[in-house]
């Protein structure tokens, strides 16, 4: 059954009754080429468990499975569920999992599905839970990789570079923990409906944590002042963060004790100088 043909789609969801929700983010791949080349680029192989997201009809979860040892594809949308069976039944290495991936708890769902193999994510998200899935998937600091189709414009932010436009706390924070790498670009036409912009496959490398790093909250909370208010100095920014404990003037010595110039905006600046900064007022504050 070849799930990206328009016809056999069609027939498809016209036996199991479903139509699409707009509220789910749902838009399914009718182009081949597309689920082939993001298993090749995510490098998923026979040592790896794949999570899946949102497996839709199972364009990508059928070369998952030729590609993994094993796949668990988490499913919101119970209506997808007779379609899936229908779709994965001769699949013997998958496992669809009927359940919210914000509510997952997925230190267990790798514990009981990828026990003696390397976990990694492989995915088209909806573009609606994006930015909230990936900071589940990134913090639990579980998947090896993390190979996702997006909103171009946010995988622009994600890969962006510190001084750009694209450039944000979410840039800061996905690079915290991965080495993200831009792939491939899915035009609409790609998918059924089609969308009004132009997805971007990207795949996240996980990485340690910056050496010498003492407290990762206070990093956070120093990057998310920094870019709560762009217009801002990086010392007024910072100042409703650490003023019950430092003054401005203080705040300036700790900024130029850094190296770094009061008069600067937090884009400008990059992950080890956040650090440097968090260290500095960790013994401070």
């Amino acid at each position: 059954m070849d799930l990206t043909n328009m016809d056999t789609l069609k027939d498809l969801l016209a036996r199991h009754d479903f139509h699409f929700s707009k509220s789910l983010g749902q838009n399914f791949l009718i182009r081949s080429w597309v689920p082939e080349r993001i298993v090749a680029e995510s490098g998923v192989d026979r040592e790896n468990g794949v999570l899946e997201i949102g497996p839709g009809v199972g364009v990508l979860t059928r070369p998952l499975s030729e590609a993994a040892a094993k796949v668990a594809a988490v499913e919101l949308d119970g209506r997808l569920l007779p379609v899936l069976r229908e779709t994965l039944s001769d699949l013997d290495n998958v496992t669809i999992i009927h359940r919210d991936i914000l509510k997952c708890d997925l230190s267990s769902l790798v514990h009981e599905h990828f026990a003696g193999l390397t976990p990694v994510v492989c995915a088209n998200l909806p573009y609606q839970i994006t930015a909230p899935v990936l900071t589940r998937l990134l913090e639990s600091e579980l998947f090896e990789t993390s190979t996702v189709m997006i909103q171009k414009e946010v995988a622009q932010r994600i890969c962006a570079s510190p001084g750009t436009a694209e450039y944000g706390a979410f840039s800061l924070f996905a690079q915290f923990y991965t080495e993200p790498v831009l792939c491939f670009d899915v035009p609409p036409d790609c998918f059924q409906p089609r969308p009004k912009v132009t997805s971007t496959v990207i795949r996240m490398r996980r990485k340690p944590a910056p050496d010498g790093l003492v407290d990762k909250t206070l990093f956070f909370s120093l990057v998310r002042a920094a870019f709560s208010q762009r217009r801002k100095t990086l010392s007024n920014a910072l100042s409703p963060l650490l003023a019950q404990r430092l003054g401005k003037e203080q705040i300036q010595s700790g900024l130029e004790a850094c190296s770094i110039s009061p008069m600067v905006r937090g884009e400008t600046l990059g992950i080890r100088d956040y650090v440097k900064l968090a260290n500095y007022f960790t013994e401070r504050i």
